[in-house]
């Protein structure tokens, strides 16, 4: 499996992203998949709250946390479904709300049964709780490889294809975890993550497309993976989206395209969804770092060949890029001349691109 090495520019959740220049100081391009977003459950009872908040909380009260987490790992394992549920949704917190607590819940012994949960509970509210369980444990970095050695990936897909929205969108967060470990990348896209993402990517609420597309970027750095995602179908949402400025999903799909488009089927397949024309209106009316996405992006489409520059050229893209050239960001500059002297060449033969074109294409990667 090939990982892809980036060069530093910006850094979002551990890992850079290259060939771009970020002056505004807007929020990062993706949703950070924190622990779940989902309140502090209602249906507990308020001396269960109370308990619980004290419990994560108090720096004071290790054995009172240490026992009733023991507690709560028994429960999981009751044959009593309202038992299971109640010990999953007050793990659940306690995970949320204290990072000590994370690895004290793991070394109880809570993943193993909270992986049978997910793998095989018909009740909807039990299975969400104990997704987003294991996707709290997963924010501790010492829990990842536990968690994926005890089996968490395929029920986590299961989740993302047979749960509710709550369950969908933590599980991916939760598999977005599990990948921050490198070898968990691959094993991952085997295990058959990609098309449920796409999935999600395609027809989930706001909340769902940024998740998704949040795991599909890290899974992504893995050349097996893009071609999972391109074979799943991703493109035409990706153009979609990219090519809906009030969706709030357009550097998000663009930062996922730009790591794609290193494999010769998505570019295949950005031709074929529309994406050039889409592209060529970003350089035109995107945001600064949107243009330098999109500007990136077709470098790398036409240094793969003559017949990409045509389609890119008949677009109309040059009067945008020669406007880019001359306000953009340094990095969209740059990107802009070269692409310009691409789309310039004689479009007869096979001549060769400048040789700054070919020095800069590891710069292009903007992901």
């Amino acid at each position: 499996m090939e990982t892809e090495v980036q060069s530093n520019s910006f850094t979002y959740m551990g890992r850079s992203f290259s060939g771009l220049s970020i002056h505004d100081g807007s929020s990062s391009a993706f949703s950070d998949c924190n622990s779940d977003r989902s309140g502090e459950f209602p249906t507990a009872s308020s001396q269960s709250r109370r308990l619980l908040i004290a419990c994560a909380s108090s720096e004071n009260n290790n054995y009172s946390s240490d026992e009733l987490i023991r507690q709560l790992v028994s429960d999981l394992n009751s044959p009593s479904p309202e038992d299971q549920k109640q010990a999953a949704l007050e793990l659940r917190l306690l995970a949320k709300n204290k990072p000590e607590n994370r690895i004290k819940i793991a070394e109880a012994g809570a993943i193993r049964p909270l992986i049978d949960i997910i793998s095989s509970s018909t009740d909807s509210q039990l299975h969400e709780y104990g997704v987003t369980a294991i996707l709290n444990l997963s924010l501790c970095d010492e829990n990842k490889e536990v968690i994926a050695a005890a089996g968490a990936i395929k029920p986590l897909i299961r989740a993302l294809k047979v749960g509710n929205a709550a369950a969908k969108e933590n599980a991916a967060c939760a598999l977005l975890r599990l990948s921050q470990v490198d070898s968990n990348k691959a094993a991952i896209g085997r295990s058959g993550a990609i098309p449920p993402l796409v999935n999600l990517l395609e027809n989930g609420n706001f909340r769902g497309k940024k998740d998704a597309s949040t795991a599909l970027y890290s899974l992504c750095s893995v050349k097996d993976n893009k071609v999972r995602a391109v074979q799943a179908g991703i493109m035409k949402p990706l153009v979609e989206l990219m090519a809906d400025f009030q969706s709030n999903m357009v550097d998000k799909s663009a930062f996922v395209l730009s790591l794609l488009v290193s494999v010769a089927e998505a570019r295949a397949a950005l031709v074929d969804e529309g994406g050039i024309p889409v592209l060529v209106e970003i350089v035109e009316v995107g945001t600064q770092r949107q243009k330098e996405i999109a500007v990136a992006i077709l470098l790398q489409l036409c240094e793969d060949g003559l017949s990409y520059r045509t389609l890119v050229a008949r677009e109309g893209a040059i009067p945008p890029l020669v406007a880019l050239s001359q306000a953009g960001t340094s990095r969209a500059k740059q990107k802009a001349e070269m692409l310009i002297g691409l789309l310039r060449q004689p479009r007869s033969g096979n001549a060769a691109a400048p040789a700054a074109t070919a020095r800069a294409s590891s710069d292009v990667s903007v992901a």
